[in-house]
Order: structure tokens, then C-alpha cells, then sequence
């Protein structure tokens, strides 16, 4: 079985998070729901295809939660060098917490790769 390595020039990045209080549309334990919106982009020398994505979600009393699955919101995004592949989505906390994501998939010679968006902060306003 083949590894999976980063591909110099694919990248992902958050274009904007945004802080939403759900009410009764949460559940009780997580009311807190952030909205965040990335962009992956592909300035390799190579055609990707990403199939899937993994996320970390790391709370404030040190409990985490894996979140992986296939496609991402739904696609599979084929990126030729110089395109991009934008989305929205969301987390739903109860507390404090960081979040970290990578998609993953394989260029256009087989070879598995994956990209790593950098944690960012879930942070709950306070009033």
C-alpha cells in the first residue's frame, strides 16, 4: 500500500470563518455553529483529483473528534494546474476548539497525494 505525500504547489487555505448561534436548529450540547469557507488551490505542474477529506477537531478540555469521509461537500474536484475549488461548510461546538483539515486524492500519474489546511481557531464569542 502506497503513502500519501503533499504535492509542492497544491495548497488550501481559509478564505473566511464566520460565527453562527443555531438555537433550537442545534443540538443542546452544541449549540455553537461556525461556518467556514476554504479555497484549495492547484499551482502544481499536475492534474489532481481529490476524493475525500479528514478533519481534526481538538476541544478546550483536550477531547478530540476524527471527521473523515469520501468527496468533499458532495464533489470530487479534478484540479488542472492554475484552477481552483471553492466551498463552504460548517462545525458545530459546544466549547472552545481548533480545527484542522486535509483532502486527499491522486495525481495524474496514480500517485496518492493530500494537502493540509492550517488549524484554525473556533472560538465562541463571549458577551
Amino acid at each position: 500500500m502506497s503513502s500519501s505525500h503533499p504535492l509542492p504547489g497544491l495548497v488550501a487555505r481559509l478564505d473566511k470563518l464566520c460565527y453562527h448561534h443555531g438555537g433550537a436548529s442545534l443540538p443542546a450540547d452544541k449549540p455553537h455553529a461556525f461556518v467556514y469557507f476554504i479555497t484549495i488551490r492547484n499551482d502544481s505542474e499536475r492534474t489532481v483529483e481529490l476524493f475525500g477529506r479528514k478533519w481534526v477537531v481538538l476541544y478546550a478540555d483536550g477531547t478530540r473528534m476524527v471527521i473523515e469521509g469520501d468527496a468533499i461537500v458532495g464533489e470530487t474536484p479534478r484540479l488542472p494546474p492554475g484552477e481552483e475549488f471553492s466551498y463552504n461548510s460548517y462545525h458545530v461546538v459546544g466549547m472552545d476548539a481548533s480545527a484542522q483539515g486535509s483532502f486527499h486524492g491522486v495525481d495524474e500519474q496514480g500517485n496518492k497525494v493530500h494537502v493540509v489546511l492550517p488549524p484554525f481557531e473556533l472560538q465562541i464569542p463571549r458577551p
